[in-house]
């Protein structure tokens, strides 16, 4: 199978350009919101950080573009082929040749490289309609947890207070948080691509009786539904800040920046309440800069 057709082409990584360099390119000009936060990050750590967030982007990308689904399945069956020579010391592409050095360095589970293909490539398929709370677990558990479960050996290295469990405990959990607000802020953006992630009990709960993405956004019922999921993703915010202070403060503070600037965003989410589903609300830049100076400059 061909390598995957990632934005750093082979013609770059053969003319000897450093494969960070290309993804820290890649990562800058995606305009993240984090990637201020991830720059607080020391030399080594940031470049490990950087290309996991790459890849991310990439096979994200793939999953919300616009070619036909079997071209997205054909693209990331290429990034498992590329995930296999990765396992194999054998990377092919600039930002697998970054991953490697990052998973020499931080020891990274090249498992949740695939679980993370496995959640885009149910988004390539069509995504989901209203699915169980199971399968929205299942979901968070393989497009965010896994994100997380290879940031946490890069944020944790060297912190003897971050075991396992409790690493595993702090990304599972911050993820959920985080990708239940994408699945809040994102309604409309989903809805235009044939998706609902809103779990099924939630709707039926709250009388939301529309099936259909565009239906279920034109509900009356359907605020009382989203209340109900941002109460969750609350939940959720909190534990992880009670997690986050098992560990040590280097440990912390890259994850208590991501919780606390999606916190912000669930806040006005609720403020809105839902009024305007198919709008995307954002982080106002100067709340974004408050969260960097209270929470990654201390």
């Amino acid at each position: 199978m061909t390598p995957p057709a990632d934005t750093t082409t082979a013609a770059d990584t053969a003319a000897g350009a450093d494969p960070h360099d290309l993804v820290r390119a890649m990562v800058r000009n995606a305009g993240s919101s984090f990637f201020w936060g991830m720059r607080l990050l020391p030399p080594d750590r940031r470049a490990a950080i950087y290309a996991v967030y790459a890849y991310c982007r990439e096979i994200d990308d793939i999953a919300d573009g616009e070619q036909p689904e079997t071209a997205k399945l054909a693209a990331l069956d290429a990034w498992r082929a590329e995930i296999d020579r990765l396992d194999a010391g054998e990377p092919s592409c600039a930002i697998a040749q970054a991953l490697a050095d990052a998973r020499a360095r931080f020891a990274l589970p090249t498992a949740e490289f695939r679980h993370l293909l496995d959640g885009m490539e149910r988004d390539a398929r069509g995504g989901e309609i209203a699915p169980t709370d199971d399968d929205l677990r299942l979901y968070c558990r393989q497009v965010a947890g896994a994100v997380g479960m290879l940031a946490m050996p890069i944020f944790a290295v060297d912190d003897p207070r971050a075991d396992a469990e409790t690493s595993a405990d702090i990304a599972v959990t911050l993820g959920e948080a985080l990708q239940l607000t994408n699945i809040l802020r994102d309604l409309g953006d989903d809805a235009a691509r044939g998706r609902l992630y809103l779990p099924r009990e939630l709707l039926e709960a709250n009388g939301v009786s529309a099936r259909t993405p565009e239906g279920v956004l034109a509900d009356p019922n359907l605020p009382a539904a989203c209340r109900d999921l941002a109460e969750t993703a609350e939940a959720r915010f909190q534990r992880a800040r009670a997690l986050l202070r098992d560990v040590s403060p280097t440990t912390a503070k890259p994850c208590r920046l991501m919780l606390e600037m999606y916190a912000r965003l669930l806040r006005r989410l609720r403020d809105n309440d839902w009024r305007a589903p198919e709008q995307r609300l954002s982080i106002p830049k100067r709340d974004k800069l408050a969260v960097v100076l209270r929470h990654g400059l201390r």
